[in-house]
């Protein structure tokens, strides 16, 4: 990795763990499910992800999982690891969408159908990964799950799908969004 990107990511990392709501404060409880929140922290992993390269944003997801192990582990110790999860499945929806279409997104159409495939990949692998995870580890005993029985454990993976793929509505066009701002506005070459 170049100067540029390191310090690039390091920007995007920075921003990653100010907008963290365990640090910051900075989000919003699901009125379904008050555990779940709503925040802006994973925006600069994907626009890093888009901006500088897939190995960017897997660092900083990396990173953000290890602050959030340190500092703030919510419900579970376990928590942080699977919030990456999440976010490493929503960063494979796009990846694959990324691949599919023309990496130029500054084009109209394409832009539209490049955001539009990426944010419903984003949500899909999201929503299977993070249903296997979370009804395998919530029947599981303190610190990896809540020890739920199998029938409570069903009930709450509606609502964790719902927050997981509106998460991913409002994070992947943000920071495409976001992305094509920058590349409009600063003339960047991290080759």
């Amino acid at each position: 990795m170049n100067t540029k990107k390191l310090a690039l990511t390091a920007v995007f990392a920075a921003l990653t763990v100010a907008l963290n709501p365990a640090i910051s404060k900075i989000g919003i409880p699901a009125p379904y499910a008050p555990y779940l929140i709503y925040g802006l922290w994973e925006i600069p992993i994907v626009a890093a992800f888009l901006l500088i390269g897939p190995k960017s944003g897997i660092a900083i997801s990396l990173l953000n999982a290890l602050v959030l192990f340190a500092f703030y582990q919510g419900f579970l110790p376990a928590g942080p690891f699977y919030n990456l999860a999440a976010v490493m499945s929503m960063l494979l929806g796009v990846y694959i969408a990324n691949k599919l279409f023309s990496r130029n997104i500054s084009q109209g159409n394409q832009a539209t159908i490049v955001v539009t495939v990426a944010t419903i990949l984003g949500i899909f692998f999201r929503e299977i990964v993070m249903t296997i995870i979370n009804y395998v580890t919530l029947q599981q005993p303190y610190p990896f799950g809540l020890s739920y029985s199998q029938l409570v454990t069903i009930g709450t993976l509606p609502l964790t799908g719902i927050f997981n793929g509106t998460v991913v509505l409002y994070t992947v066009p943000l920071a495409y969004l976001i992305t094509r701002i920058i590349q409009r506005s600063i003339r960047l070459n991290l080759d």
